[in-house]
C-alpha cells in the first residue's frame, strides 16, 4: 500500500469535526478526498463502489437511517449518489452530537430551493450541522516539491523570509504543470506522469460533464469550450468571448446560454474555480471590475485539454506564464484555507490589475503578482503592488500586510530594500 502523504485538509477536517457534527470534503475527483477521509473514519459507506455500490444505494433510497449506523466517525463516500441522505445526516447529527459523518462528493451539495437538480427533495441546507471543506489537488508543498522554507503565515506576521531556498528550474516546473498534483501521478515521470491528467479530461468531457445533471452533452463540444478556458485561463472572459473562440471550430448553433450551462456543469463538478473580484476602500474613485477571473482547478487540466507537454511550455515561455500562474493559484488558494482565508483578485477601469489578494478572516491582506521570469517581470510586478498600495485609503482599512512578487524560478525568497517587496519562488512556499 503507498504511504499516505499528509495533506494540508488533515488538521482542517479535525478541527472542523471537533464542533460540527459532520464535514462536507468537496472537490474534483482524483484530489484524495476519500483518502483523507478514510484516514479517521471507522466505518465507511461507498456509494460508488462497483460491487456493493447498486446495493447501499437502494439501501439509502429506502431506509436511509440503516446506512448511518456503525462506528463514528461515519464516511458516506460520493453521498451525492443518494441525495436523500443530506437530511438523514442532518437529523442524526441533531440526535447525536459532534464529530459523527464525514461526506466526500465531486459534484455540488444540491441546490436549497426544495429540490435538487435530480427532483428530489432536500429540506434542510445542512446550516450549523454540516461543515464544508474544500480539497484540491495537492500543492507543491503537499507533494514535497517546494521546500516550505517561507510561510504565508510569516508574511501576515512580518517576519523576514530572507533566504527560503528553492530547487525548482522552470524545466521542472514545466513537469508539474503537466502532472499536475493528483495524488496517483506521484513518483510518476516523463509521459506516464501526464497520464492521470489525460484520463481525467477524457473522463470529463466523456461522462462528467453530463451526469453532473442528468443532461446530455456533447463531448467534442465539452472538449472545444475546455481548450477554449485553456487559452483564456487567467482572464475576465465573458461568455460572449468563449462563445466567439469557440465558433471557429463549432459549425453547430451555439448560443450564449448554451456556454454557459456547459461553464456552470464544469464548475458543479470542481473543474473550474474562479477568483472573485477584490473591492478596496480606495483614495480615489476608480470604478472596480466586479467580473471573476476563470482558472482551472489544476493546471494540468489546460495542459491535457491543449495537449500540451513540457517541451511545448519550454518553447512558449507566454504560454508558461499563464499555466504557472494557474498552478500558483491552485496553491495559494489551499494554503490561504489552511489560514482561515481566501483569495480575490483586483481589476480597475484604469487597467490596474493584481493578480492575487490573500485575505484572512481577520482582515489582514496581502497583494501578491505572479511571474514565470525574473528581471524585468518581478520590476513591473513589483510596480504594480506599489500602485495599488498608494490607491488603498488606510484611513478606511489597514494597510497589506506584505506585498510579494511570487516567481517559477530563482534560487532564494528575498525582500528589495527599495519597496518591501518580497520576491519568493513558489518551490519554497507553504501556509
Amino acid at each position: 500500500m503507498t504511504e499516505y502523504k499528509k495533506r494540508i485538509a488533515d488538521a482542517l477536517l479535525d478541527e472542523k469535526l471537533s464542533y460540527m457534527g459532520a464535514v462536507l470534503i468537496r472537490g474534483p475527483k482524483w484530489c484524495g478526498k476519500t483518502t483523507t477521509a478514510r484516514r479517521i473514519a471507522k466505518t465507511a459507506v461507498m456509494l460508488a463502489d462497483p460491487v456493493k455500490g447498486k446495493a447501499l444505494r437502494m439501501l439509502a433510497e429506502t431506509r436511509p437511517d440503516r446506512l448511518l449506523q456503525g462506528e463514528h466517525p461515519l464516511l458516506i463516500d460520493e453521498w451525492q449518489e443518494v441525495p436523500m441522505l443530506w437530511d438523514a445526516v442532518r437529523a442524526a447529527v441533531d440526535e447525536g452530537g459532534r464529530g459523527m459523518f464525514v461526506l466526500t462528493g465531486s459534484a455540488v451539495p444540491p441546490q436549497v430551493d426544495g429540490k435538487n437538480e435530480a427532483g428530489q427533495e432536500i429540506r434542510h441546507t445542512g446550516t450549523g450541522r454540516i461543515a464544508r471543506l474544500t480539497m484540491r489537488p495537492m500543492s507543491l508543498w503537499e507533494s514535497g516539491e517546494s521546500t516550505g522554507e517561507v510561510s504565508c503565515g510569516d508574511l501576515f506576521a512580518g517576519e523576514d523570509v530572507t533566504g527560503g531556498r528553492n530547487n525548482l528550474h522552470l524545466e521542472e516546473i514545466s513537469e508539474l504543470i503537466c502532472r499536475g498534483g493528483w495524488p496517483g501521478a506521484l513518483g510518476l515521470t516523463g509521459r506516464v506522469a501526464r497520464g492521470p491528467a489525460k484520463e481525467y479530461y477524457a473522463a470529463i468531457a466523456e461522462v462528467d460533464v453530463s451526469r453532473v445533471d442528468n443532461t446530455l452533452r456533447d463531448p467534442g463540444r465539452v472538449q472545444r469550450l475546455m481548450r477554449s478556458l485553456a487559452r483564456l485561463q487567467g482572464t475576465q472572459s465573458s461568455a460572449a468571448v468563449i462563445r466567439a473562440d469557440m465558433l471557429a471550430n463549432d459549425v453547430q448553433s451555439l448560443t450564449e446560454d448554451t456556454v454557459y450551462a456547459y461553464l456552470n456543469a464544469l464548475r458543479k463538478i470542481y473543474v473550474t474555480e474562479d477568483l472573485k473580484a477584490w473591492s478596496p476602500n480606495l483614495r480615489c474613485k476608480t470604478p472596480i471590475r466586479t467580473a471573476d477571473t476563470r482558472y482551472y482547478t489544476d493546471p494540468s487540466i489546460a495542459a491535457a485539454a491543449l495537449g500540451a507537454a513540457p517541451g511545448d511550455l519550454m518553447n512558449d515561455l507566454p504560454s508558461l506564464g499563464l499555466y504557472f500562474e494557474t498552478m500558483a493559484i491552485r496553491d495559494l488558494r489551499t494554503y490561504a484555507e489552511a489560514l482561515g482565508g481566501d483569495l480575490f483578485h483586483y481589476h480597475d477601469k484604469s487597467g490596474l490589475e493584481c493578480d492575487v489578494i490573500m485575505r484572512l478572516e481577520n482582515g489582514s491582506y496581502g497583494l501578491v503578482e505572479i511571474k514565470v521570469g525574473g528581471g524585468s517581470l518581478i520590476e513591473k510586478g513589483a510596480a504594480t503592488l506599489t500602485a495599488l498600495e498608494r490607491k488603498i485609503d488606510t484611513s478606511k482599512m489597514r494597510s497589506p500586510s506584505f506585498k510579494m512578487v511570487l516567481v517559477a524560478e530563482g534560487e532564494f525568497a528575498y525582500r528589495r530594500r527599495e519597496d518591501g517587496v518580497v520576491v519568493c519562488p513558489l518551490g519554497c512556499l507553504r501556509p
